[in-house]
């Protein structure tokens, strides 16, 4: 296991005349549950998806417990689970299905994964639907199967886009506890959200971003404190004079 989690140096990436991403550096411990926060067109998902090996950065490097994004691809994608912003999903395969499925192609032994489904399932209360296809689900149960489906693994980096996007309150708090618990594992967990309550409850360290800038890092409670202010949404608006329910 590599010192840290997540080293991001000097990260840019640019398509054509526009810069996602520019110089962005951070660092992220192992047992760390660090959120990325910005409003659509910042730069968040672009950084996910450079960590997971979908895009290559323009300028600069990352690494996951050590491997780098570019030289050595195949080594992030052994650790990592990821949890897309667009949901992929078999639709005419159950919830069980999917999740399972996901897992044989990790290479879970049959005992290990048959149980460690029923667990996961009952973590995230989708007891009563995991076996239903998931053609039929709402929007908030295909985002818990697909959680399920990139954590199945059992990952030592978890990159988390927007995982609670459509779901409900009592959804969100199972999957709030879930989340906690993963990094209590000593996982290292990358969040990126809208949702700046989930934010302040669950992240240890947040960056914001604008522009493909980093703008703001620390703790939300050593940030509200030194904006003044009474929740991280009232900083986001200070530093950025956005509100980031606008960019939803």
């Amino acid at each position: 296991m590599s010192e840290s989690a997540i080293t991001i140096t000097n990260l840019t990436k640019r398509f054509d005349d526009i810069t996602a991403l520019d110089n962005l550096s951070l660092e992220i411990a192992w047992g760390e549950l660090f959120g990325i926060l910005g409003p659509n067109g910042a730069g968040k998902s672009t950084a996910v998806n450079i960590l997971n090996t979908l895009l290559e950065p323009t300028d600069g490097s990352a690494t996951v417990d050590g491997h780098d994004v570019v030289f050595d691809p195949e080594g992030v994608r052994k650790v990592i689970g990821v949890c897309p912003q667009e949901p992929a999903f078999y639709p005419h395969l159950t919830g069980a299905e999917n999740i399972t499925l996901m897992g044989d192609m990790h290479l879970v032994p049959k005992d290990v994964l048959k149980e460690r489904v029923k667990t996961m399932v009952e973590k995230i209360d989708m007891q009563g639907h995991i076996n239903r296809r998931a053609k039929d689900y709402s929007g908030g149960m295909i985002r818990r199967v697909s959680m399920l489906m990139a954590l199945i693994s059992d990952p030592k980096v978890a990159l988390l886009d927007e995982p609670t996007v459509a779901m409900d309150p009592k959804s969100r708090r199972a999957v709030w506890d879930f989340i906690r618990e993963l990094k209590e594992q000593g996982k290292a967990i990358i969040l990126t959200t809208h949702y700046m309550e989930e934010a302040q409850e669950l992240c240890d360290r947040v960056a914001i971003i604008d522009e493909g800038k980093l703008i703001e890092l620390g703790a939300p409670e050593d940030l509200m404190e030194k904006y003044h202010a009474k929740n991280l949404e009232e900083v986001f608006l200070k530093l950025t004079g956005k509100k980031l329910r606008e960019a939803i």
